[in-house]
């Protein structure tokens, strides 16, 4: 457990009859690596309507979930399908060790959201972008200097922000020619292969970085993009060069969680190597498994809507989709996720 988890694990007191089957649920989730968190906020909102509903008996009933989804009317229908799924999870773990619960089914999870996939000519723009931006004033803790590798970098191995963020300068392996992504959304780690191009730009970045007069700054256990002052970079201040970035090439931003995202970039890698692979011939039999490990996927589930979304915006790129896979190609309409990969 990290120092982040164990403080709040101190600050939310659950109070309920179901106090520590919460706690020991919890510890399971951490125990398997997972991060518990979400699951934490939830619990003490579940443990909040137990004991205003004075629940004194353990076993958790139809009628009860029906009663607290009730209660819930300002959650969108991503949150309620996130509150349904760790609420299932926890009924499961009860009913292991004893205790009859309802199992609620997991409501339909639909959202309209499609990520933006930058063109290739967008990409170049925002490139672009960043290789010109300058200060008006001096901050000391800037971090716009590591702006042209990190964009990059994203876009060139598909890496989740704070997964670049997170690297050390052991991590980063240009011998290998690969990064080691240690901190990722499941907690598992994975190699990500770096290309020749994307080295050389990261060793032009790391040549004016080790120039900073800061103490230990090879050192295999710092971060690798730090700012001028050696701190760790905020992901937040990332997000804003990267919307000037935008500004600066013509894309109009829509915001309210619209986009264009930082996290695109993730997905504008997904569909533009697979569009590679496609016309290099290789068969998406081969190519979605090395996609999903390249991103750090557990399953195909969470590539396939990749391939779906190639599909329809390069029509003319998979052209034999029908004799690829009926299940990765549906002729169903599909909406896709809200882009969380």
């Amino acid at each position: 457990m990290n120092k982040k988890e164990g403080f709040f694990m101190n600050k939310l007191n659950y109070q309920s009859i179901y106090a520590p089957y919460f706690e020991q649920f919890i510890a399971i989730k951490n125990g398997l690596g997972y991060t518990s968190l979400r699951a934490q906020w939830f619990f003490l909102d579940l443990d909040n309507f137990i004991l205003h509903k004075d629940v004194k008996e353990i076993g958790i009933t139809k009628h009860q979930v029906e009663q607290w989804r009730a209660t819930r009317i300002n959650d969108g229908q991503s949150v309620i399908y996130d509150k349904y799924s760790i609420l299932a999870q926890f009924c499961k773990y009860m009913c292991s060790i004893g205790y009859a619960c309802y199992i609620p089914r997991l409501p339909r999870k639909i959202s309209g959201f499609t990520p933006h996939i930058f063109t290739n000519k967008q990409m170049t723009d925002i490139f672009q972008a960043c290789d010109h931006f300058e200060l008006y004033d001096r901050h000391l803790n800037t971090t716009l200097f590591i702006m042209p590798a990190v964009i990059r970098l994203l876009y060139g191995t598909g890496v989740r922000i704070n997964e670049a963020l997170s690297l050390k300068n052991k991590d980063v392996d240009f011998d290998k020619k690969c990064l080691y992504v240690r901190k990722s959304k499941n907690g598992d780690e994975r190699i990500s292969p770096l290309s020749e191009t994307l080295a050389i730009i990261l060793k032009q970045y790391l040549h004016y970085r080790d120039r900073m007069p800061l103490p230990r700054i090879k050192d295999e256990k710092n971060f690798f993009f730090v700012s001028p002052i050696g701190t760790r970079c905020s992901q937040g201040v990332v997000y804003d060069w990267f919307r000037k970035a935008l500004a600066a090439s013509g894309i109009p931003h829509q915001g309210d969680h619209k986009g264009p995202r930082l996290h695109d970039l993730r997905h504008s890698f997904a569909v533009h190597s697979l569009i590679k692979m496609s016309k290099s011939g290789l068969d998406l039999y081969y190519s979605l498994p090395l996609l999903s490990t390249c991103l750090g996927h557990r399953s195909l589930k969470s590539t396939d809507q990749y391939v779906r979304l190639t599909a329809e915006i390069y029509q003319d790129i998979l052209k034999d989709e029908n004799e690829i896979s009926a299940h990765i190609f549906p002729k169903t309409k599909t909406n896709l996720n809200n882009g969380s990969n």
